[in-house]
């Protein structure tokens, strides 16, 4: 199984990654061995700092405890996607591809040692609410978030489908601190979802690459291409999507294509540098297509967008993305538990990394209605660039609280109705591609 979420477990809280955003990747491979002592010699050091703690600690200690701690430490001080999944958080991140998971349904990550929303996910308690991207979370109920880390946070806000969670919120432009007190769900993740904005053009929004993303995409291709006047031309919104499996991001962006590089990664180890091509079978290059993003689309997101952009298969419009280029692998342990460890890059199919870069637009387009444009321009951006730890770019390689603004609603959405004028007027693009059917 390979991911490429954004950090994610952050919340979705759902989703048990640990760091908003997205995963790359998550390769599970069989058991992990032991590592043969005599590598580490510092170990010794370490079980008797654990002795002493247990002896001598003002109050008694629970070593397993003390264990899972040093491990999270040792793995999120390499950087903010790693982390140590218990048997719990393991399940809840294997139930989350599925669509399917409890909590209040916000992607957060840590910045700064403050617990920060990298995006609601749509009609979710916290989306309903008005969490914004950007807010920072500063309390949880009565406890001061400072420094928590995001095992420990997602624990908090976790709970049974109706219970209640109190968090407070500081957000910028806001001088007051916002509380909201939220109502804990059963989230169900709908993939994909489509209609049709005029005749012959269609939109499907991507929100997450869950199992079955490809095939429901699928359908939504055909079902729309049914429609009085064909498909002539198609908006795909990814905005948010904070990412998913990378298997999903491959076959959605093969959808699009007929051949070539879709994405591959670079790693230390062999198997770890991986390309993935397109086929031609079940390509739909009959039209042109306008990939609307922002800067919660992270991951598989940017690997679809990136590819797509390289391409020149579609136009992307909108804002830079989140820049999360980094593989995860998931290790599963004997105890039902498992690693997730940044273990790769992953390129575009030109060479570029995305990691703490983002894929920038061939259109950028701020997406701000005009009586909030002044208050949202100075709401700082979150990406990867802007975790502390995050992996660096290598060079290229060659070969109150406001209601969230709806995305897709045509008359209030500045970058779908630039989509729609794009594709209505866009007959170059559209004779490039009867030539290449031809």
């Amino acid at each position: 199984m390979r991911w490429i979420k954004r950090n994610r477990s952050g919340v979705l809280l759902p989703v048990v990654c640990l760091v908003v955003g997205l995963f790359l990747g998550s390769h599970v491979v069989p058991n992990v061995a032991a590592i043969p002592r005599e590598e580490y010699e510092s170990l010794e050091t370490f079980t008797n700092i654990l002795a002493i703690v247990r002896k001598n600690y003002v109050d008694e200690v629970n070593t397993k405890e003390l264990l899972t701690g040093a491990i999270n430490g040792m793995l999120h001080s390499m950087d903010p996607h790693s982390a140590y999944l218990t048997p719990e958080l393991y399940k809840e991140l294997q139930m989350d591809t599925q669509g399917k998971f409890g909590g209040l349904g916000i992607e957060i990550t840590v910045k700064d040692g403050i617990l920060t929303v990298v995006s609601p996910i749509e009609d979710t308690p916290a989306y309903r609410a008005g969490v914004k991207p950007g807010d920072q979370i500063f309390k949880i109920e009565d406890e001061f978030t400072k420094d928590m880390t995001l095992i420990e946070a997602v624990r908090r806000l976790r709970g049974p489908r109706g219970s209640k969670v109190v968090i407070s919120i500081r957000r910028e432009g806001v001088p007051d601190f916002l509380t909201f007190t939220l109502v804990r769900d059963t989230i169900r993740v709908q993939s994909v979802r489509s209609r049709v904005l005029e005749e012959g053009y269609g939109y499907i929004r991507l929100a997450q690459f869950q199992e079955r993303s490809d095939r429901d995409l699928h359908q939504a291709l055909e079902k729309l291409s049914a429609e009085k006047g064909g498909l002539k031309g198609l908006v795909l919104d990814l905005r948010n999507n904070p990412g998913g499996l990378l298997t999903q991001a491959v076959r959605i962006a093969d959808l699009f294509l007929d051949s070539g590089l879709i994405v591959y990664t670079e790693g230390r180890l062999e198997n770890q540098r991986q390309k993935y091509f397109a086929r031609k079978e079940g390509s739909w290059t009959q039209f042109p297509v306008v990939v609307l993003v922002n800067g919660g689309s992270a991951s598989a997101s940017e690997i679809v967008a990136g590819a797509l952009q390289d391409h020149k298969r579609a136009v992307v419009l909108g804002t830079k993305t989140f820049g999360k280029g980094s593989v995860q692998t998931i290790l599963p342990l004997d105890d039902n538990s498992a690693l997730r460890l940044t273990t790769a890059r992953y390129y575009t199919p030109k060479g570029r990394s995305i990691q703490a870069t983002g894929i920038v637009p061939d259109i950028v387009l701020e997406n701000v209605p005009v009586q909030e444009a002044r208050v949202e321009q100075k709401r700082p951006t979150l990406r990867e660039e802007n975790l502390p730890g995050h992996l660096e770019n290598q060079k290229e390689q060659k070969p109150k609280a406001a209601q969230p603004q709806t995305e897709g609603a045509l008359e209030s959405d500045a970058q779908l109705k630039r989509a729609l004028e794009l594709l209505r007027g866009w007959d170059v693009f559209k004779q490039m591609v009867q030539r290449k059917a031809a």
